[in-house]
């Protein structure tokens, strides 16, 4: 189909797939989860009854196929650390300087960092605060020099530092 803007400008959607995302029922999935990591039919029928709230039948016809999404679990978290910490070692690859976590100190990030009602866009906000801003400091004091290799690890009370 077309689309005609305000402006008269048309857009022609042939051959086009269009995906909107919503957070519309993320409270019902994230309890409606079976022990083998699907969605029960009471939370696909609560969230799709959700829906129909919210939208128009009108709108809802037109959609060819709705897709509800699982919580995160632990391993995908673990998964979305480990790109995260390419990206800032890539960013420290110019100074030559390699930051590797050991696994303890992992686990405290996707513990203490990963909200479920939130999905993983805290990490980064994590990473950014407890990680690079703990090398940032140390870089700036010359505690890290250009072609070291730091090992961060955590301490039992949930502490960040530089083994």
């Amino acid at each position: 189909g077309r689309i005609t803007d305000s402006q008269g400008r048309t857009v022609d959607f042939k051959n086009t797939i269009i995906i909107m995302t919503s957070n519309i029922g993320s409270e019902y999935l994230l309890e409606g989860i079976n022990t083998s990591g699907e969605i029960t039919e009471e939370t696909e029928a609560a969230v799709m009854e959700l829906l129909k709230s919210y939208f128009r039948p009108e709108f809802l016809n037109r959609i060819d196929e709705i897709v509800l999404y699982k919580p995160l679990n632990k391993e995908a978290i673990g998964q979305i650390v480990t790109l995260l910490l390419k990206d800032l070692q890539k960013r420290l690859e110019e100074r030559r300087i390699t930051v590797t976590l050991t696994q303890e100190a992992i686990d405290a990030v996707i513990d203490m960092g990963f909200d479920p009602a939130y999905g993983a866009r805290p990490l980064k906000r994590y990473l950014q605060k407890h990680i690079e801003t703990m090398v940032g400091k140390e870089i700036i004091k010359g505690n890290v020099h250009e072609g070291q290799t730091v090992t961060i690890d955590v301490d039992p009370n949930g502490e960040f530092y530089m083994a």
